[in-house]
């Protein structure tokens, strides 16, 4: 049996008649606590709020929650999300359920409370959903009211700082997409606690190593309110907090790491080195010297996503975009996994530094991530995950390898597999995805720094403007933006031009605009209502070099895999969902005959987009390539040994393959040997 089924399509729609009412009236509705707050209208919620001195300016800044709609294939995928486990963890899972701490119950009351509202608050404004919204609510007004007189705010049972650097980034997304005057008071209260507290309670474990999340929690309330205490607590966080790229810049963890090696059973894995070495940390940190540099202005923290995202791909790096971490950092085998959490906070990490930097290659980055690990590691209604994926994923069952930290649950898909961070952690991929496509610029403009179906509405200068982008992207090349703005108005157009596509075409109500690959294309101008931008993306298949030499394939951003059949067994029932195994029922060892010249000219077949498009059953576009299957390559315990090192000859027949992408296939082959021709 196949879990793999549901899905339901959503649109959203607003006329620009309603659309300029919205914009331009400024009141915001009183609620009493309990109730949830609604703008009426509110003209600053699509004006971004940028850097107070002596901050450095961003290149970019994401607008206020609820400013970028998600359209067409990406609004379903919401929907799906919320009709799966995001819309319903609370009823059957008790980490989250009416008991949580975050509730004023006595169950869970560190992190998993605060990790699900931080996917579940963007999700329900973006889909403006009632039943999430109410749901997040609840969590929201217990926390609003939870706060002691010292300032402090959450479980009494715990005074981790850690959990509530989560429940910061809630609070401000909260609080941009429903304008709540409760917020702004809380923090400044629990920060001028925090920085009495943190000389004599400084930060530790999971805190020290994830400082720069609260970081930017901090700058957000210091460009509200200008107190100046919140720069001397943004100074002690950095001084108390892991030197990420100082570890970056003398690199020691270049091999696969072992429970030995960071003496997993001694210390509870809270030692500096485990916590180094840990994938989830990694992928917060990415971030880091982007967030410092707001602060420092110096070119090298500006940089340091990019240098640390260097690093961890030359040791670590993995076809889909991710770096291996299951749990810590794994090597270059494409049989190693990655955590979920590490995809989602990889994600953000991506989101928030192109913000600040303009580097247009992270948003190849994020792309690469969003369009191929996050959706690769669900079923295909959301009602299952695992809680790590594999690029070269031949089954997923109860073996203890390839894991080198994890248990035998990890690569199942289920409701908490192995341990239930990812489960409550996962939410907030997709939205924060969506709500990012689109940014501000410093100069007061906008900017596609991500391509999917979508629409933005900002206030640009006294003008209300909305863009619409019409795409399917990833899965076509073609992408149009239409402008409708209340009345002629002159601001810059920024577009991000991935590095793969050489030989862009984009074209403004007709007339050709140069482009160049791996940067953003400026195109400042007056817009007026019926403008359109027409963009063609050079999307030809394309191959990478990956461990022992292996060959993946890519066409644009997304990565291409050989499908598995896919043989599901439940393992068991879990609440309103379940555990399941997937075994192999069909071949999978096989050689590409394939090379970086010969890799463009691949037949490319294109289907409609359906309402789910990261499925097996129905992928929008598949690549067809030659190969000759290798019997030396097996599986050992339910693994893929690793990639023979090519080119490697083959005596077997010649066979014409079918590649579809990435997360279609949860049994998959993505990293290959090179035929020898």
């Amino acid at each position: 049996m196949n879990p793999q089924a549901k899905g339901e399509s959503v649109f959203l729609h607003t006329g620009r008649r309603d659309f300029l009412k919205l914009l331009g009236a400024v009141a915001i509705t009183a609620a009493a606590p309990g109730e949830v707050y609604a703008l009426s209208a509110r003209g600053t919620a699509a004006t971004p709020v940028k850097n107070r001195s002596p901050l450095v300016a961003n290149s970019f800044y994401a607008l206020p929650l609820g400013a970028v709609k998600p359209q067409g294939w990406l609004a379903r995928q919401l929907r799906i999300q919320a009709n799966g486990l995001s819309g319903h963890l609370d009823e059957t899972w008790a980490d989250v359920g009416p008991n949580s701490g975050w509730l004023g119950g006595t169950g869970e009351s560190w992190e998993r409370g605060p990790y699900f509202l931080d996917g579940l608050v963007p999700l329900a404004y973006q889909l403006d959903d009632a039943r999430l919204k109410a749901k997040a609510q609840k969590y929201i007004d217990w926390t609003l009211s939870s706060q002691q007189a010292s300032g402090m705010f959450g479980p009494r049972s715990n005074d981790d700082w850690w959990p509530r650097m989560v429940m910061l980034k809630v609070l401000t997304q909260y609080e941009e997409a429903t304008g709540d005057p409760r917020v702004i008071p809380l923090m400044s209260r629990y920060f001028n606690y925090q920085l009495a507290a943190l000389p004599t309670r400084p930060l530790r474990d999971w805190g020290k190593f994830r400082w720069q999340d609260e970081v930017l929690s901090v700058v957000w309330l210091y460009n509200r309110t200008g107190d100046p205490n919140l720069l001397k607590l943004a100074h002690l966080l950095h001084d108390q907090g892991y030197d990420w790229q100082a570890e970056i810049a003398d690199f020691h963890y270049k091999q696969r790491i072992t429970p030995e090696f960071i003496k997993l059973n001694s210390g509870g894995g809270l030692s500096d080195v485990a916590l180094a070495t840990h994938g989830v940390n990694n992928g917060m940190a990415v971030k880091t010297g982007p967030v410092w540099a707001m602060f420092s202005g110096a070119a090298a923290d500006r940089d340091a996503a990019a240098e640390m995202l260097r690093v961890l791909d030359r040791y670590h790096g993995l076809p889909n975009g991710m770096f291996s971490c299951d749990e810590h950092l794994a090597g270059l085998n494409p049989s190693q996994g990655s955590e979920l959490c590490t995809v989602v906070e990889l994600m953000f990490s991506l989101e928030q530094s192109l913000a600040i930097s303009g580097d247009a290659l992270l948003g190849d980055r994020l792309e690469k991530v969003a369009f191929n690990a996050l959706p690769g590691t669900f079923t295909d209604d959301m009602w299952a995950h695992q809680y790590n994926q594999e690029p070269n994923q031949v089954e997923c069952s109860l073996h203890r390898e390839p894991w080198t930290t994890d248990g035998p649950e990890s690569n199942l898909f289920g409701l908490d597999p192995n341990f239930g961070c990812c489960a409550a952690n996962f939410h907030q991929g997709w939205p924060k995805f969506a709500a990012t496509l689109w940014m501000a610029s410093h100069d007061d403009g906008l900017a596609a720094v991500a391509y999917a179906p979508s629409s933005v509405e900002a206030m640009l200068g006294e003008t209300p403007v909305r863009i619409t982008e019409t795409t399917d992207y990833p899965f076509r090349n073609r992408v149009q933006i239409s402008i409708d703005a209340a009345r002629p108005t002159a601001f810059p157009l920024r577009l991000r031009i991935p590095a793969w596509s050489e030989g862009t075409s984009i074209r403004v109500n007709g007339k050709s605009v140069t482009a160049q690959a791996g940067s953003f294309t400026n195109i400042a101008r007056t817009w007026k209502a019926g403008d359109e931008v027409e963009i063609a993306f050079a999307m030809k298949p394309r191959v990478t070099r990956w461990f022992q030499n292996s060959v993946a394939i890519d066409r644009g951003s997304l990565v291409f895999s050989l499908p598995v059949k896919e043989d599901w067994l439940k393992l068991r029932d879990r609440g309103m969902t379940a555990d399941w195994q997937v075994y192999p029922a069909s071949e999978w060892n096989y050689a590409l005959n394939v090379d970086e010249k010969t890799a463009p000219s691949l037949n490319v077949v294109e289907t409609a987009v359906v309402e789910s498009p990261f499925t097996v059953a129905n992928p929008p576009v598949k690549l067809e390539v030659m190969g000759r299957k290798l019997p030396s390559w097996v599986a050992e315990d339910g693994v893929a040994k690793p990639v023979p090192a090519g080119p490697i000859a083959s005596s077997a027949a010649e066979d014409k393959l079918t590649l579809v992408p990435y997360a279609a296939a949860k049994l998959r082959i993505t990293a290959f040997p090179q035929l020898k021709t």
